[in-house]
């Protein structure tokens, strides 16, 4: 049963016929797991927290920067050398004290990704790391979980969704390399160019892609990559299928 205090908040999507009551209590099982609390899971976690996403775990292991401020909304000046992910705890829950937020402040990597991954129904990648993309990937494959990818640099943004066994995963879609082409690269923790309001549009589309997969409404972006230009305020899409032999997904 949703509860009177539930029902006025939620009012507006509970309306919709798609959802109802019986969706707005599905989101409100959900368990969902956002890797990154900055400018794209800025505007993820907003929404999610806003739709009443029961569950919300978030990893980062950075702490709030005054650079940051430009495009991470969910942080502020005063919180400058806070966890991001104290930060984002406090925000979501003062935007909705009736879900529970899960804060991580650790790196992703091979030692805790499976653990971390099985514990949620689905995984949005909100990084600017491709080697956790890759890792991220290999275990929501491995796991079954499905994962919605988001990108931007400068103007630009980009935006797919994997459903394990039913499209391709992300290393069909992107060359894999391996850890040392990374540590040779100097890709880690690299400063990428990335106006204000670019990974808000991408954040809210990834957010809307949770919430078509958790509610099993409408047509997800599988086998799909959507592009943005925000300079001419155009989206493209671009079809992309599995690839046989794959080293992550060909046995599914």
């Amino acid at each position: 049963m949703i509860s009177v205090q539930d029902r006025e908040r939620y009012e507006r999507q509970i309306m919709l016929e798609e959802i109802g009551e019986q969706g707005q209590l599905r989101l409100a099982k959900s368990r969902v797991l956002v890797v990154g609390a900055g400018g794209l899971g800025s505007a993820v976690l907003y929404y999610l927290a806003a739709a009443g996403i029961g569950t919300i775990g978030v990893v980062d292991d950075q702490n709030v920067e005054l650079s940051n401020l430009q495009r991470q909304i969910l942080h502020s000046t005063a919180r400058i050398g806070m966890p991001k992910v104290v930060s984002a705890k406090q925000t979501l829950l003062d935007l909705n004290p009736g879900i529970t937020i899960l804060p991580y402040h650790i790196r992703l990597d091979r030692s805790n990704a499976a653990e971390l991954v099985s514990q949620y129904d689905l995984v949005i990648s909100a990084l600017d790391n491709e080697e956790t993309r890759f890792l991220l990937n290999e275990n929501c494959v491995s796991l079954r979980k499905p994962m919605v990818d988001g990108g931007v640099q400068g103007f630009y943004g980009r935006l797919l969704t994997i459903l394990p066994g039913e499209g391709p995963c992300y290393a069909c879609i992107f060359p894999h390399k391996d850890d040392r082409s990374f540590k040779k690269q100097g890709s880690e923790d690299m400063a990428i160019p990335v106006f204000s309001t670019t990974p808000g549009i991408i954040g809210i589309l990834q957010a809307q892609e949770a919430f078509k997969i958790l509610l099993g409404v409408g047509t997800a972006l599988v086998g799909k990559i959507l592009f943005y230009d925000g300079l001419t305020t155009t989206f493209q899409k671009l079809e992309v299928g599995r690839v046989n032999g794959c080293t992550c997904c060909s046995q599914l």
